[in-house]
């Protein structure tokens, strides 16, 4: 499983190709998140089915592609999601879960 921390996650909007590879997605990721490349984000890239996933980031000393792919289902994708997500999405997302309520129960001030 990767080892998030405190790294960003970035969801790519749109379909993604899963045949690309690392030059391939980090040429999506500067077109649509300019100047993150190099920032130890995350990048999440699904396919037009939802059965796959990709997950595209820099360790500290090269490219990491993460792939996924499901026998049967589709990863569960709101529609509001683009752009920055949280751990929890992402947890959610990877993990098949359908999330109903995003809000927090509880807020610390």
């Amino acid at each position: 499983m990767l080892n998030i921390g405190s790294s960003a996650i970035f969801l790519y909007g749109d379909v993604a190709d899963m045949r690309k590879g690392f030059n391939g997605l980090t040429i999506l990721v500067e077109s649509s998140f300019p100047q993150k490349l190099l920032s130890g984000a995350y990048f999440l890239f699904v396919n037009r089915r939802r059965t796959q996933v990709k997950v595209l980031y820099w360790d500290s000393d090269g490219w990491v592609v993460w792939h996924k792919r499901l026998e049967s289902g589709t990863f569960k994708i709101s529609e509001g999601l683009n752009g920055k997500i949280s751990r929890r999405e992402f947890a959610m997302l990877l993990e098949g879960i359908e999330p109903r309520r995003l809000n927090k129960r509880f807020c610390l001030p």
